[in-house]
C-alpha cells in the first residue's frame, strides 16, 4: 500500500507524462500546433497515460526515498522512461489513428519526460535542503578531519540530524590539492599540523576524525594535536561501515584503544570458509567466553545447520544464545550445559548431535590464577582437551580447531605449560586419525574476560591509580573480531596437525598502553592519573613470544596465516606421559605434577620447583615457596 505522500508523487508524475508529451508537440511545430495534428494529439495522450503510468507503477519507482535522490535514483529514472517510451511507441504503432505521429515526437517525449521527472526529484531534494533541513546553530563548533568520502558523507549526514550537537565550521585535510578548496560549501581550512592554530582561531570545541584508512600513527599523531589544543576528540566507526553505508551522527565515537590499536580489516576467504561449515554441524566449547561467543558469532553467519554452544557456565550460556537466535532466527542454537572434563558427557553428546566440526576453546587462561591452582590447569586444559580430541577422533568428525596461545611458546607458567601439552597431544593424535585436527595459536584479545584494558578503564573510572606489573612489559595484541574471524580461516587451511600462527603485528608496551588510555579519558598520565608498578606476577614474563625453537614457519595462502612444521610425536608415549600426570591431579600431587609436566614439556622453565609431599589443600600457598626434590630429578 503506497502512503498519500507516494500517491502525490505518482500523480505529479502523470501530470508530468501528460505536460512532456504536449510540449513535445508544441516543440515540434514551434508552439503552434496544426488543426490536422490535433487529433493525433489526443489519441497519443489516451494511449500513454494508459501505459506509461502503469509501466511507472510496476517499476517500483515509488519505493524510493526522493528526499535522498542520488545518482543512483537518476539511472532508475533513465531506465523507468526508456522502457516506458518504447512500450508507449508500439502501442501508438499499433492504433491505426495514432500511428501517424511523427517519429521526433517520439525523441521529444522521451527527453522532456526524462528532464521532467529527474528534475522534480532534484528540485525536491535542493529546496528540501536549503529551506526545510534545520540549520544547526547552538551546536559545538566542530572540524572534520578528512575532506574526502568519509567525510563528505558525515556532514550530510548531520545536516539531516533534527537537534545535531555538531555545527559544522570546515574540514583539514593534509592533500594540499584541496587546500583552500570548498566541500559541500565549507571551506578546507589547512592541514593537520595547523590543527591547534585554526582551534584558536575558530574557536573550536570539537574534532571528528574522518579518515576511516589512517594508519594508527596518523591517529596518535591527531590525538597529540587535540590534547595540546585542549579540544575534544571522537572518530567515524571502522571502514567495513563506511563501505555498507552505515554512517550515521549517532555513531560518531569517543576513540577507544582499539582504534589506536586498529589493523587491516581482515579479507576472508568466504568460499573456502562456507565449504566446511555451511549446513554442517557444529559445536562450540567455551562458547559463553568471549573467545567462543564471537566464534559463535563469526560461525552463525555462515549458516551452518545447527550450532551446539557447550559451556558450564549457565547465565552467560544463556545470553550468547539469546543474542544467537534473535540476529538469527533461522538458525537452529542448542544450548549445552556440561563440562569438557566429563568423558561421559561428552560422549553423550558426540552421540546425540554427531558434530561434524568442532571449535575448542574451552580453557582457563589467567596465568596468575592457574598458579595457585595447577591442579585445575592441568584437568581442564589438558585433559578437557583429551576428552574432547578422543571423543571427536571416535567420531569421525571433519575439521577441530583447537584455540592456543602465545603462552604455550617456551612457557614458564602452568597455563602456558598446560596448554603446549594440549598442543602436543592433538598434534600426536592427528598423525593417526581421518579427523583434521589444527591448533591457532595467538597473543592476548582486546577486550576479552580478564584482559588488562577493561582493568585499566575500571582503575581510571576510579580516579586512579592504574597499575602496570613492569616499566618494559609488552605483549601482542588484537580485536576479538580479528582472532575469531582467523580462527575460522585457519580451520580450512592445512592438511591436519598443523599449529598456526596468525599475525599479531607490533607488540605494545603495556606502560604505553596504560598513558594512551589516561589520555583518551581527557585526563593527564602522573598528574590526574597516577601509575604505579606492582612488580611481575606468578608465571609472567616481560615479553611472550611465537614461536619454539626449531618449529620451521611458513606463509599459507592467507596473509595474516603462518603455519609451524609438524612435529612427530609418539602418541603412545605421550598418552603414558599424560596418564601419569593426570594421576598426580587426582591425588593434589604437587612435585609429580610439575615433574610430569616438565617431562611433557621439555621447554617449560618454571620459575620455581616443589619439595617435600605437597598439602592436598595448595590454593592459599604461595607457588614461590615450593622447590621440586632433587632426588626425584636425579631418579627420573
Amino acid at each position: 500500500m503506497f502512503s498519500a505522500r507516494r500517491i502525490l508523487v505518482f500523480l505529479l508524475d502523470v501530470c508530468l507524462i501528460l505536460s512532456a508529451f504536449v510540449l513535445s508537440f508544441l516543440l515540434r511545430f514551434d508552439f503552434q500546433i496544426p488543426a490536422s495534428e490535433r487529433d493525433l494529439v489526443v489519441s497519443g495522450l489516451c494511449v500513454i497515460m494508459i501505459v506509461k503510468p502503469l509501466v511507472f507503477v510496476a517499476s517500483g519507482m515509488y519505493r524510493n526515498i526522493w528526499r535522498y535522490a542520488s545518482l543512483q535514483d537518476a539511472i532508475q529514472i533513465f531506465k523507468v522512461v526508456t522502457f516506458s517510451t518504447v512500450i508507449s511507441a508500439f502501442a501508438l504503432m499499433l492504433i491505426k489513428n495514432a500511428s501517424g505521429l511523427p517519429r521526433s515526437i517520439y525523441a521529444l517525449d522521451w527527453f522532456m519526460l526524462f528532464s521532467l521527472v529527474a528534475g522534480s526529484r532534484l528540485v525536491w531534494r535542493i529546496y528540501r535542503e536549503i529551506h526545510i533541513l534545520p540549520k544547526t546553530k547552538n551546536g559545538h563548533r566542530t572540524l572534520i578531519i578528512g575532506a574526502g568520502e568519509a567525510g563528505c558523507l558525515l556532514l550530510k549526514e548531520i545536516w539531516k540530524q533534527q537537534d545535531s550537537p555538531y555545527k559544522v565550521v570546515g574540514f583539514i585535510d593534509d592533500d594540499s590539492e584541496k587546500q583552500g578548496l570548498k566541500l559541500n560549501g565549507l571551506p578546507v581550512l589547512g592541514k593537520i599540523e595547523r590543527l591547534k592554530a585554526l582551534v584558536r582561531k575558530y574557536q573550536i570545541e570539537e574534532v571528528i576524525f574522518a579518515i576511516p584508512s589512517a594508519s594508527r600513527d596518523t591517529m596518535r599523531s591527531v590525538i597529540g594535536c587535540c590534547e595540546k589544543a585542549s579540544v575534544k576528540f571522537k572518530t567515524l566507526p571502522s571502514i567495513t561501515d563506511i563501505v555498507d553505508g552505515n554512517i550515521s551522527v549517532n555513531q560518531i565515537k569517543d576513540v577507544e584503544i582499539e582504534d589506536l590499536l586498529g589493523r587491516e580489516p581482515v579479507v576472508l576467504d568466504q568460499a573456502a570458509i562456507r565449504g566446511y561449515l555451511t549446513d554442517k554441524r557444529v559445536i562450540v566449547t567455551g562458547a559463553a567466553g568471549s573467545i567462543g561467543s564471537e566464534i559463535c558469532r563469526q560461525v552463525a553467519k555462515f549458516k551452518p545447520s545447527k550450532i551446539l554452544l557447550f559451556d558450564n557456565a549457565e547465565t552467560p550460556l544463556y545470553y550468547i544464545e539469546k543474542e544467537l537466535t534473535e540476529t538469527f532466527p533461522e538458525l537452529r542454537v542448542v544450548p549445552v550445559i556440561g563440562d569438557v572434563k566429563n568423558a561421559e558427557r561428552v560422549e553423550s553428546i558426540f552421540d546425540e548431535f554427531e558434530p561434524e566440526v568442532v571449535f575448542h576453546a574451552a580453557a582457563y587462561k589467567h596465568v596468575p590464577m592457574m598458579e595457585y591452582n595447577p591442579v585445575e590447569a592441568v584437568n581442564n586444559n589438558i585433559r578437557g582437551t583429551k576428552v574432547l580430541a578422543d571423543a571427536a577422533r571416535k567420531h569421525s568428525v571433519k575439521n577441530f580447531v583447537m584455540i592456543s596461545t602465545d603462552k604455550a611458546v617456551n612457557p614458564t607458567n602452568i597455563m602456558g605449560a598446560s596448554k603446549r601439552a594440549a598442543e602436543i597431544y592433538v598434534q600426536a593424535l592427528a598423525a593417526k586419525s581421518k579427523t583434521k585436527f589444527t591448533t591457532v595459536r595467538f597473543g592476548n584479545v582486546l577486550g576479552s574476560n580478564g584482559s588488562v584494558i577493561p582493568l585499566f578503564k575500571e582503575q581510571i573510572k576510579k580516579g586512579g591509580p592504574v597499575t602496570v606489573t613492569d616499566r618494559e612489559v609488552i605483549r601482542y595484541f588484537m580485536t576479538i573480531p580479528e582472532a575469531s574471524q582467523l580462527v575460522l580461516q585457519a580451520g580450512c587451511i592445512g592438511n591436519g596437525g598443523d599449529i598456526f600462527v596468525l599475525d599479531m603485528g607490533e607488540p605494545v608496551r603495556i606502560l604505553d598502553l596504560a598513558e594512551e588510555l589516561i589520555k583518551l579519558s581527557g585526563l593527564v598520565p602522573y598528574q590526574d592519573i597516577d601509575i604505579v608498578f606492582t612488580g611481575l606476577r606468578p608465571g609472567e614474563k616481560l615479553f611472550e613470544e611465537l614461536l619454539i625453537e626449531g618449529e620451521g614457519v611458513k606463509p599459507t595462502q592467507h596473509k595474516k596465516i603462518r603455519v609451524l612444521s609438524a612435529v612427530q610425536s609418539d602418541i603412545n608415549r605421550i598418552s603414558q606421559e599424560l596418564e601419569v600426570l593426570f594421576k598426580a591431579a587426582e591425588h593434589a600431587n604437587l612435585p609429580t605434577l610439575m615433574f610430569s609436566l616438565k617431562q611433557l614439556v621439555p621447554e617449560f622453565t618454571p620459575r620455581y620447583v616443589f619439595d617435600g609431599p605437597a598439602p592436598v589443600v595448595f590454593q592459599k600457598l604461595r607457588p614461590d615457596l615450593f622447590v621440586i626434590p632433587q632426588a626425584a630429578i636425579n631418579e627420573n
